[in-house]
């Protein structure tokens, strides 16, 4: 054999192992963001005010409840974090990037807590729906409590429309094969259960959710230390800073302004603070808008707000 077919075969052989590394990492799990707003969505509703008004003007300026999806494309299993009011529209949209291989179409749902953008769209699984048939509803013990004792939850688990799995926090659950999930607790308005963020664990990536917190400082856990482990983190950005809700006593429903995570960020390493990524804006927030002064601060600071359909690889 000659020395110019011998390179064209070892040329042959690299594009044939690049190809199989690109089908491989294809075909990793990954997370799509489902929605980036607080609660109500946006715009909320009521709201006449300069902050909702271009997105009561074009569809395309509006944003769902704050939810992800994990999905394993090897598998077909999809997984959702948080069920919010905005189900119908997120399930659309998560069928349109991982169409659903075979029933059931999602194999859990995980919930942070029990404020109203985070289980509401759980009756979407009711028989005046979808009906369905014992989807797993993973939960931490107050959680599980408030649903199996409150209705319309309770029907939900009567009918066996969901069955009910327990978190631990701190206690791994093995998802699948390929992907883990960490409930850990946070300090928050724990008013009818308590409340966690998770560690999402994939192949090669490890994410962070936590859309919901107090006070970086009324948490006994370093924020720091977690995203040490972490490749991308979605952070409590409800609100940008604080005045954003005049006549309102914002000490009652405390959070994190953005403002006050950049100035305790901003001494970590610039590779460390690309990994955040702002969630859970509320309505008032300005960084909702990509053409305002506080998106373009918070990209000065080596962050990002996330963005509705973006895809993170795990």
């Amino acid at each position: 054999m000659t020395g110019l077919p011998r390179r064209a075969l070892l040329l042959s052989c690299l594009l044939v192992c690049w190809s199989c590394a690109a089908i491989a990492a294809a075909a990793d799990p990954f997370l799509v963001v489902l929605g980036v707003a607080q609660d109500a969505g946006y715009p909320q509703a009521g709201c006449r005010k300069s902050c909702c008004a271009a997105a009561w003007r074009s569809a395309s300026r509006r944003r769902f409840a704050t939810s992800l999806a994990v999905v394993d494309p090897e598998s077909g299993e999809r997984w959702l974090f948080d069920c919010t009011p905005d189900f119908r529209e997120q399930l659309r949209l998560l069928d349109g990037v991982a169409p659903p291989q075979r029933p059931p179409s999602l194999r859990g749902i995980l919930l942070t807590h029990a404020h109203i953008g985070h289980y509401l769209g759980l009756a979407h699984l009711g028989r005046e729906v979808i009906g369905a048939n014992e989807v797993p509803v993973y939960a931490m013990p107050r959680m599980r409590l408030f649903l199996e004792t409150n209705g319309p939850w309770d029907q939900l688990v009567k009918l066996k429309q969901i069955k009910l799995q327990r978190l631990a926090a701190g206690s791994v659950v093995q998802l699948n094969d390929r992907v883990k999930v960490t409930p850990f607790p946070v300090p928050h308005r724990d008013e009818y259960s308590e409340t966690v963020g998770f560690m999402i664990r994939g192949p090669r990536r490890v994410a962070i959710y936590l859309p919901d917190i107090d006070k970086w400082s009324r948490w006994t856990t370093r924020i720091e230390d977690l995203l040490a482990e972490a490749d991308v983190a979605y952070l409590d950005g409800t609100f940008y800073a604080d005045g954003e809700l005049p006549g309102r006593d914002i000490s009652k429903i405390p959070h994190p302004f953005i403002v006050e995570s950049i100035e305790r960020f901003r001494t970590l390493p610039e590779a460390t603070r690309a990994k955040i990524r702002f969630i859970h804006l509320n309505h008032t927030n300005p960084a909702l808008r990509d053409d305002s002064q506080a998106t373009a601060r918070i990209r000065r600071a080596g962050h990002r707000v996330a963005k509705q359909g973006e895809r993170v690889e795990l």
